[in-house]
C-alpha cells in the first residue's frame, strides 16, 4: 500500500525490544493485583520446585531401590511421583487461573484508560489520526499485553528458578556433568541473538499491516455507498488484497523464524543428552557415576532446555508487547491541545448568553507556527472592531498577518442576549470554523472570545458546552433507541421530558409511527430513519437538554420543504427568550433573523438584516440573487 494514504495509515516508528522505562509503566499496572501476584508467584516457584522431585526419585530408584531389590521403597517413590505429579497438576491450575485472571483485569484496566483518555482529546488529534489505527490500540495491542501479562511477566518468574534449581541439583548431583551438559549454552545464546533481530522486525512489520488493514476497513466499510454508487468495488478489493498479502507476508517471515528457532534449540538439547550419555557412560565405566546419576541428568537436561524454549518465545512475546506498550503509552501520552484552565472562572447563573468574537485569528494548519504564543494578547491589544463593509476590507493592504493558511481573519462581532442571528457566506468562508471554537473543540491563534463576558478559555469546557445546544447538518445517532438518543443517557430527564421535547419539534409522529414509540432500537448511526426524521431527533435531542444558546450548523439543509416548515415553526417557539447562532446556506431560513452576518474568504464583509443587505446591493444581495434568480435591487423595492 503505497501514496498519500499509506502514509497517514502508517504506524510510527518504534523503539529499542526492551525498555526499562516502558516496563516500569507497565509493571504499574499489576499493583493493584499484587497479592495475587504474590500468589501466582508462589505457585509458580512451588511447581519448580517439584520439577526436580522426578528426577530426583529416578536416581534413588536406579540406583538403590532395584540393586537392592527393595520393593518397600521402591512403593514408596512411586506413590511419592504420583503424589508430585497431582500437585503439578494443581499448581498448574492455580497458576494458569491465577496469570489469566491478572491478564484479563489489567486488559480491562488498560481498555479503560485508553478510552477515558481518547474523549479527553481535541478534536484536532482525531484529524491527524485515523479510526482504524485507534481501533489497533485499544483492541490488538491491548490483547497483546494481555498475553504478556497472563503467560510472561508472572510465568517468567517460574522459567528462571526452574532453570536455577535445575542447574543447582545437577552440580549438586554432579559437577564435572553439569559443565559438559551446560557447555551448549554458548550456542543456544548465538541461535537467540541470531533469530532475534529477525523475529523482532518481523513483530514490527505484522503490527503496522494490522493497523493497516484496521484503517483500510473501517474507511471502506464507512464509505461503502460512495464504493457501490461509483462501481469502485473491483479497485477496493484490489486493494484489500495488496495490504492483506502484506499482512500474510509478515506472518509467514515470522513463522519461518519460528520453524528454524526451535528445532535449532531441539538440536542443540539433543547435543547434550549425547553428551551426557557419552560423558555419563564413560563414568559409569570407570565407576565415578552411578547409572541414577546419569538418568537424572537425562531428564533434568530435558527438564532444563523447555524453559529456554519458553523464555524464547517469552522474549519474543515481550518484543511484541514493549512496540504495543510504546505506541498506547505514546496514545495516553498525547495531551489535549484544548487545555481546561487551571483555575477557571465559573459563568454567571443565571447566564445571559452573550458571545463576542475579539479579533479572532484562525488556521487548521499554519505555515509559520511561530505565531502561536502570540495567541492570547491579540483579544487585550484591541478592542471590538465596528461592523465594515466589504469595500472597508479590500481597501486593507497585505500585510504581515498575511503568512498563514488562515480560515479566520481578524474577525470580530458581538451577539446579544436574546438575539437571533444568522451567518451566511460561500463554501469555506469559515462560518462552521465559528462553531468549533466558540464551543473549543479547537482554540484560536490570536484573539480571543467571550461567553456572557468572560473568555472561554478561562472556563471549564464542560461548563460552557453545558449552556450551548448544538444541532450539526450531519446528525450523529447511536445505535440504541429513540429515548437514549434524545436523552444521552442523562437519568435527570424524565421520559415526558423526552416526549415534550420531540413534540415541540415536530417529531411526535415520527415515534409514534414506531413499533416500540421511545423504546425502539435504532441501527447504526440512525440508518432506520430518514434523513429528515433523523434530523428531527437531534432537534429534539437539543431541546430537551435546554441550552442558554442554541446553535444551528446548516440544521435544515437535509429536510424537504415541509419538514422544513414544522421545524421552523418548532424553532420560533424554541428561540424566543433564547440567543441563537445559524449558519445557513438557504437564505430563505434566515429572512427573519434579527441580524445576519455575511462572511467571505475568512473575512466578517457585511452585517444587517434582510432587508438592509439587500439594500446594500453587496455579497449578500449576490448571493441571494443567485439561489433566487431575481435582482437584488427588485426585491428591495417590493412593497
Amino acid at each position: 500500500m503505497s501514496g498519500p494514504g499509506a502514509a497517514f495509515h502508517e504506524e510510527e516508528a518504534l523503539g529499542k525490544a526492551y525498555d526499562a522505562r516502558l516496563m516500569r509503566r507497565l509493571l504499574r499496572y499489576l499493583r493493584p493485583y499484587r497479592w495475587r501476584v504474590a500468589a501466582a508467584v508462589a505457585v509458580l516457584l512451588a511447581g519448580a520446585a517439584l520439577e526436580l522431585v522426578g528426577p530426583w526419585l529416578t536416581k534413588v530408584a536406579l540406583d538403590r531401590a532395584i540393586p537392592d531389590r527393595d520393593t518397600t521403597l521402591l512403593a514408596g517413590l512411586a506413590v511419592a511421583y504420583l503424589v508430585a505429579l497431582a500437585l503439578a497438576f494443581l499448581f498448574e491450575y492455580a497458576q494458569t487461573l491465577l496469570t489469566t485472571w491478572i491478564g484479563q483485569r489489567v486488559m480491562y484496566d488498560l481498555r479503560r484508560e485508553i478510552f477515558g483518555h481518547l474523549q479527553r482529546l481535541s478534536l484536532p488529534f482525531f484529524d491527524r489520526n485515523p479510526v482504524g489505527r485507534l481501533m489497533t490500540r485499544v483492541t490488538n495491542d491491548v490483547e497483546v499485553l494481555n498475553e504478556l501479562f497472563s503467560s510472561g511477566v508472572v510465568t517468567v518468574f517460574g522459567d528462571v528458578f526452574t532453570l536455577l534449581f535445575i542447574v543447582g541439583a545437577m552440580f549438586a548431583l554432579d559437577w564435572r556433568l553439569a559443565l559438559v551438559t551446560l557447555a551448549v549454552l554458548p550456542l543456544v545464546a548465538g541461535a537467540a541473538f541470531f533469530f532475534r533481530g529477525r523475529i523482532r522486525r518481523a513483530y514490527r512489520d505484522i503490527r503496522v499491516r494490522l493497523a493497516r488493514i484496521n484503517a483500510f476497513l473501517q474507511e471502506r466499510i464507512t464509505g461503502i455507498t460512495v464504493i457501490q454508487l461509483f462501481g469502485r468495488e473491483e479497485e477496493t478489493r484490489g486493494r484489500f488484497r495488496e495490504i492483506n498479502r502484506d499482512h500474510l507476508d509478515a506472518h509467514l517471515r515470522s513463522i519461518t523464524y519460528y520453524a528454524l528457532f526451535f528445532p535449532v534449540i531441539e538440536v542443540l538439547t539433543a547435543v547434550a543428552l549425547a553428551l551426557i550419555i557419552a560423558y555419563g557412560g564413560i563414568g559409569i565405566l570407570g565407576g565415578t557415576v552411578s547409572v541414577g546419576v546419569v538418568a537424572a541428568f537425562l531428564q533434568y537436561a530435558r527438564r532444563f532446555f523447555r524453559p529456554i524454549q519458553d523464555l524464547s518465545e517469552k522474549y519474543n512475546m515481550l518484543q511484541g508487547a514493549m512496540a504495543s506498550s510504546e505506541r498506547i503509552f505514546s496514545l495516553l501520552d498525547t495531551e489535549p491541545t484544548i487545555r481546561e484552565p487551571e483555575d477557571p472562572v465559573p459563568l454567571p447563573v443565571p447566564g445571559r448568553g452573550e458571545i463576542e468574537f475579539r479579533n479572532v485569528w484562525f488556521a487548521y494548519r499554519r505555515r509559520d507556527e511561530d505565531h502561536r504564543d502570540e495567541a492570547r494578547g491579540a483579544g487585550e491589544r484591541h478592542g471590538p472592531e465596528p461592523a465594515r463593509t466589504g469595500a472597508d476590507l479590500d481597501a486593507r493592504r497585505p500585510g504581515d498577518d498575511e503568512d498563514g493558511d488562515w480560515v479566520l481573519r481578524d474577525v470580530s462581532f458581538r451577539i446579544r442576549p436574546g438575539e437571533r442571528v444568522a451567518i451566511v457566506g460561500h463554501t469555506g468562508a469559515g462560518k462552521s470554523t465559528l462553531i468549533n471554537l466558540l464551543l473549543r473543540f479547537y482554540e484560536p491563534q490570536r484573539g480571543e472570545i467571550l461567553f456572557d463576558g468572560v473568555p472561554i478559555d478561562r472556563v471549564a469546557t464542560d461548563e460552557l458546552r453545558a449552556r450551548i445546544g448544538l444541532v450539526l447538518q450531519d446528525v450523529f445517532l447511536f445505535s440504541r433507541d429513540v429515548a437514549y438518543n434524545i436523552r444521552l443517557g442523562r437519568d435527570d430527564l424524565s421520559e415526558d421530558q423526552v416526549r415534550l421535547a420531540a413534540e415541540r419539534v415536530g417529531a411526535g409522529e415520527v415515534i409514534d409511527r414506531l413499533p416500540r414509540g421511545l423504546a425502539e432500537p435504532l441501527g447504526e448511526r440512525g440508518a432506520t430513519l430518514s434523513v429528515g426524521e433523523r434530523q428531527l431527533l437531534s432537534f429534539a435531542r437539543a431541546l430537551a437538554f435546554d441550552p442558554l444558546v442554541l446553535v444551528l450548523d446548516e440544521a435544515t439543509s437535509s429536510v424537504d420543504s415541509e419538514l422544513e416548515d414544522r421545524i421552523q415553526h418548532a424553532l420560533d417557539t424554541l428561540m424566543r427568550g433564547r440567543t441563537s447562532l445559524a449558519i445557513a446556506h438557504r437564505l430563505s431560513t434566515v429572512q427573519n433573523a434579527d441580524r445576519i452576518l455575511v462572511f467571505h474568504h475568512g473575512e466578517l464583509r457585511e452585517e444587517g438584516t434582510h432587508d438592509e443587505l439587500l439594500r446594500l446591493d453587496g455579497l449578500y444581495a449576490r448571493l441571494h440573487e443567485l439561489q433566487f434568480a431575481r435582482p437584488a435591487h427588485a426585491l428591495a423595492t417590493e412593497p
